[in-house]
């Protein structure tokens, strides 16, 4: 497998990249501990540059407690030593742009830890004080009932009390997550001011670009109401809209847009924008954020119909804003696909095909990783559970998070670890190395090799003016249960989502998921990418 073709600093590459997003705990351990690390990324940057990507997004690596994982951020702008050190991050920088990667992080504005010193110091403050004003602190209706009557995304209420018994001190603070989570008062324009020097202290290291945590909820409605809903919150915060979406929450991406600009090159803002698809293409309107994930297709289920109406609606969303879609179909908090398309040997296959579908699509697409490997949902023992919404709400999100097999020996968790290694952070499911990417490198039919050569293919298209991340796309389910997306006149994507091999319609094959029966069908739970005649080169 050969490196990507640099293609240098060309204006709008993001439109139609390819991302691989990496789970540093779960990536590569490189100093033994049981936790991956960026030692152990800087190791295998070769073999993702060898999948044909563009870039690497990057989930917390900065100083947290780690209640959730590093969403619990007390240092925006350092390296926890769990990971590594700041110096170790520079090199990954360097070393990933000599391979022709960009590196995108997270950056998390909606809530810090509760260790972060800024909340530190608003506990310790009185009432009223400015060092309160950069969250969000009230008084509750009594001792035991807090300001509202909004819950938490991991269960519970979203109030905890700031010193539980005083006489003095009443106030609650805002958590839409764990009480380890507050929430930063975006109404307050110090806080605004506070994250321009994070984007900053990033961008002038060098970064290329930001994947926006929570991107939506930044702002709460102003004076904090209760909502209709008492239910949990779920669904990304949609069944409280006075936590979602607020318009003011856009003037903070026009501020950071006008941030990322000033860079040569510019720098890249995407947003997870958990809303529904009219709703979040507001987010990527031209003075806002470059991209935003298409949410209404990363929790899809195998279903043509289903599929069809997402594509149709985000491609309506696509046209009223402009911007080009951002595509995935897993990713850290989701259930894997190989799980979710019904697993065994049928989800491997539907997983596979729709890797491939979603690399056929115009715009951006992400590949979360261990999705190049195929990996099934892992059934993680209770006792080993780390997710803080298992503890809270009873859900684990763990599955998706297990560190990734690299070889075929199971000495030192295939690879994850070197030798004379900790156990790791998440235990690795028995036999994990026919999966591993040993295994998967020396098999020509891997979906390893598959996302190789579709990416090399996809690329060499673009390239050619073939494809165009502009490209319109018109779905079509036919009554055998073939999903037929058309991406402008010149490409066609054909998933099988039925129960029998379907007929293809008028084109060449480029690439398909599984090999066509002999009598030149498409089998049931694969994918093609089909070229129209007069666009053979």
């Amino acid at each position: 497998m050969s490196g990507p073709t640099v293609r240098g600093q060309r204006p709008g590459w993001w439109q139609d990249a390819v991302i691989y997003q990496v789970y540093p705990r779960s990536f590569a351990d490189g100093d033994g501990d049981g936790v991956g690390d960026l030692a152990g990324l800087l190791d295998r940057l070769p073999y993702i540059a060898s999948l044909g990507v563009d870039g690497i997004w990057m989930t917390p690596f900065q100083p947290s407690p780690q209640v959730d994982q590093g969403y619990d951020v007390s240092d925006y702008c350092a390296v926890d030593p769990l990971f590594g050190t700041m110096e170790q991050f520079d090199q990954v920088l360097e070393a990933a742009h000599a391979l022709g990667l960009r590196i995108f992080l997270d950056v998390v504005p909606n809530h810090c830890s509760s260790e972060h010193p800024l909340f530190q110091a608003a506990v310790a403050a009185d009432s009223g004080s400015p060092e309160r004003a950069m969250f969000h602190f009230e008084n509750g209706v009594d001792d035991d009932t807090p300001p509202n009557n909004w819950q938490s995304v991991f269960g519970g209420r979203a109030w905890s009390r700031v010193n539980p018994g005083s006489d003095t001190d009443k106030e609650w603070y805002l958590h839409l997550f764990s009480p380890e989570q507050p929430d930063w008062n975006w109404r307050n324009p110090a806080v605004g001011d506070y994250f321009e020097g994070v984007l900053r202290f990033w961008f002038d290291k060098g970064v290329d670009g930001l994947r926006i945590d929570v991107a939506h909820a930044l702002f709460k409605a102003d004076g904090l109401p209760d909502t209709a809903s008492t239910d949990a919150v779920v669904d990304g915060l949609r069944s409280n809209p006075q936590v979602s979406d607020q318009d003011e929450v856009h003037e903070v991406y026009r501020r950071w847009r006008r941030v990322a600009d000033s860079y040569s090159p510019t720098r890249v803002l995407v947003g997870e924008v958990n809303l529904e698809p009219h709703r979040a293409a507001r987010y990527t309107r031209h003075d806002e954020m470059h991209q935003a994930f298409a949410f209404a297709f990363v929790k899809l289920g195998w279903d043509a119909a289903a599929w069809a109406a997402v594509g149709t609606e985000l491609e309506a969303a696509r046209k009223e804003h402009g911007a080009p879609l951002t595509w995935a179909l897993e990713n850290h908090d989701i259930v894997r696909s190989v799980t979710r398309f019904g697993g065994g040997e049928r989800g491997t296959l539907r997983a596979r095909a729709g890797l491939l579908a979603v690399l056929g699509l115009p715009g951006g697409a992400y590949i979360y990783q261990g999705q190049e490997l195929n990996l099934p949902e892992a059934e993680v023992p209770l006792h080993a559970r780390a997710d803080p919404m298992w503890t809270r709400a009873g859900v684990s999100r763990d599955g998706a998070r297990v560190p990734l097999p690299w070889t075929v020996a199971a000495e030192n968790t295939y690879g994850f670890s070197p030798a004379g290694a900790a156990d790791p952070w998440l235990p690795v499911p028995a036999a994990w190395g026919s999966r591993s990417v040993q295994m998967q490198l020396d098999d020509p039919a891997s979906t390893l090799q598959l996302v190789t050569e579709a990416l090399r293919v996809r690329r060499e298209l673009i390239e050619k003016e073939i494809l165009s991340p502009d490209d319109a796309t018109t779905w079509h389910v036919q009554d055998n249960g073939l999903l037929l997306c058309e991406r402008g006149d010149r490409f066609l994507l054909a998933v099988a989502m039925g129960e029998e091999p379907c007929a293809l319609p008028q084109g060449s094959v480029v690439l398909a998921s599984s090999p066509l029966t002999d009598a030149g069908l498409l089998p049931a739970d694969s994918a093609v990418w089909l070229l129209r005649e007069d666009s053979r080169t």
